[in-house]
């Protein structure tokens, strides 16, 4: 049993043997005692009251007294107003130290044969343009939220879905037939996804031009933007798509093709990847299905111009249309199909749908669809609604090529890498040019992915790239520093002649404050771990390992470790030291952020 477990135990004993009173386990709560009470966890004597009718200071001193005499690992207490403070003994510190030595999966649950399946559904681009930052936030809390709940058990199944049909990819295919000259990635050089997101902007800027010569010729603006020319021709190239036209699917397969290579290498480089991908292009016809199934059993209803709609009044929504009058889909069409194919292919326990918060009506409307039809995981349906990545200049606008461009970003958080790094390369004067790029890459990349990451999630997020690769503060190469100064520690007392093997003698020491500080922090992890997967919440992984850091610095400043005299000291605190490393490296991990070995 853990801490909390044996101390609630001998809790509800002590309450059965005094009061006579059978208290339910999950009646009693601990929490970790405030920094400015003595103690280290803390019993909430109130809810007992409703059950012992005494003073709650009277009952949190007997259950004091008595868990001071019968729990060896209860050193002393302190009762404040309704709260019993508990000081554990410092043996019970040093054992839980040598666990997580001993213990390399520390903190994580293992995930069982017949354990439930989520699965979690995260980037869902378009395929007309190349990745940006609003992207990469989406990415990378999709990615840690698979470690995160991997970590508490769960099977996880890592899922896309690819807007890959519509009238905006129908906008790139007509701009690279009029204007492309046969231009291809290998032709130009360029990724296959940045190509068709420029013939994207080329087509809005001909559109734009279109316009305004029509606005000059005396037409309003409404009927301009609905008769310039590209705009009907990229609409005649969207209905011969869906006719199934030879030529026109071609000049999509192949396009997309190009987007396709072009995200492959930008998920490579972000570290994310995918067991299954939908496209919308299968499932649009599937959720089409299942609308009209809807409409046969009465669950849905069709107006008098054919269009298929939901009422959604007694939900305390309003009517959503599933199905245009001339049969066309809409975007929750596809949310159906797509619902419809992953309950096929797996036994999805629980669905997560990792989406900006623009979408919380959208997915509000989907969970009572899926389970008016009769879906498993429809009820389970979460969205996990984030906010945007703001700019100083203002938002993001694929159609006018604005935005900040996922690979543009990555390239230039692991150039600005190098550049700090060429300033220190006298610490390490034996690195290779192979192992410095490798090095300014993990560093570059893992400043970008904390300092988004350590922000709520429901929060928007000011980026700000000198701020994050800052090594001093809240910031992934302060904490990646850390753990690269410990592996220099750890490389230079193993080559100790006088090195120990098991660290058994460090099991008598008498930690001092600072160290036990770090102990107490390290044996958190489980719990933290736990509380991110129930909260959904990476921020709480990067605050807790940014803690751990600033622990662990704090004690280094201030103890030796390498040239402690005494070797049971010096041992203990190669353990400890250890230890931080390894929980450093397991939390950053769950962030999706790699740790060098030298810095």
């Amino acid at each position: 049993m853990n801490l909390e477990q044996t101390l609630l135990s001998h809790i509800k004993n002590i309450v059965q043997s005094v009061y006579s009173v059978d208290v339910p386990l999950e009646q009693l709560s601990l929490q970790k005692t405030r920094a400015n009470f003595e103690g280290d966890v803390t019993l909430v004597v109130f809810p007992l009251t409703k059950q012992i009718k005494a003073n709650p200071a009277e009952i949190a001193d007997s259950i004091g007294k008595k868990l001071c005499e019968e729990a060896t690992i209860v050193e002393k207490y302190n009762v404040v107003q309704g709260f019993l403070n508990l000081t554990i003994k410092t043996h019970f510190w040093v054992e839980k130290l040598h666990e997580i030595y001993k213990d390399e999966t520390f903190g994580f649950k293992k995930i069982a044969a017949d354990a439930p399946v989520m699965m979690i559904e995260y980037s869902c681009p378009n395929t007309n343009k190349p990745l940006h930052l609003g992207h990469i936030r989406n990415n990378l809390l999709g990615w840690s939220l698979v470690k995160i709940q991997q970590a508490n058990g769960w099977k996880v199944v890592k899922t896309n879905i690819v807007n890959d049909r519509g009238i905006h990819i129908c906008k790139s295919m007509l701009a690279w037939q009029k204007f492309g000259n046969g231009e291809t990635p290998q032709s130009s050089g360029k990724k296959g996804d940045h190509l068709v997101g420029d013939y994207y902007v080329r087509f809005d800027k001909e559109y734009k031009k279109q316009i305004n010569q029509l606005i000059a010729d005396g037409m309003d603006e409404e009927t301009a933007k609905k008769e310039a020319p590209l705009m009907k021709e990229a609409h005649e190239m969207l209905v011969k798509w869906e006719q199934g036209d030879a030529e026109v699917i071609q000049l999509w397969k192949m396009m997309n093709g190009w987007v396709y290579e072009g995200f492959d290498a930008t998920y490579k480089q972000l570290g994310v990847s995918f067991d299954k991908v939908y496209y919308e292009s299968d499932t649009y016809l599937v959720g089409r299905e299942e609308v009209l199934r809807g409409l046969q059993e009465g669950i849905f209803y069709k107006r008098e111009d054919n269009s298929i709609w939901a009422d959604l009044s007694k939900d305390g929504l309003d009517e959503k249309l599933l199905l245009r009058s001339d049969g066309t889909s809409v975007y929750i069409t596809q949310d159906l199909g797509t619902a419809k194919l992953r309950s096929k292919d797996y036994n999805i326990t629980k669905m997560v749908h990792v989406v900006g918060n623009e979408q919380e009506y959208h997915f509000k409307v989907l969970a009572i669809l899926l389970d008016k039809l009769g879906c498993p995981f429809g009820k389970s349906l979460m969205h996990f609604s984030h906010g945007m990545v703001e700019l100083p200049n203002g938002k993001m606008k694929s159609r006018e090529g604005t935005v900040v461009d996922a690979d543009d970003l990555m390239a230039q958080m692991i150039d600005d890498a190098k550049k700090i790094s060429a300033d220190k390369v006298n610490t390490l004067p034996d690195i290779t040019p192979g192992e410095a790029d490798e090095i300014a890459r993990i560093v570059g990349l893992g400043a970008l992915k904390y300092f988004i990451l350590k922000v709520d999630a429901r929060k928007n997020v000011l980026f700000d790239p000198q701020e994050s690769i800052d090594f001093n503060g809240n910031t992934g190469p302060f904490i990646q520093y850390t753990y690269a100064r410990i592996q220099s520690i750890l490389r230079k007392y193993d080559q100790l002649p006088d090195k120990t093997v098991n660290f058994a003698s460090s099991s008598t020491y008498d930690p001092n404050e600072k160290e036990l500080d770090l102990i107490r922090l390290l044996c958190d992890y489980p719990a933290v771990v736990e509380q991110a997967g129930t909260n959904f919440s990476p921020s709480t992984i990067a605050n807790y390992v940014y803690s751990v850091a600033c622990t662990f610095n704090s004690f280094y400043h201030d103890y030796s470790i390498l040239n402690e005299k005494e070797i049971q000291i010096r041992d203990f605190r190669v353990l400890l030291s250890t230890c931080t490393a390894r929980i450093i490296a397991s939390a950053m991990d769950l962030l999706g952020i790699e740790v060098p070995q030298r810095m």
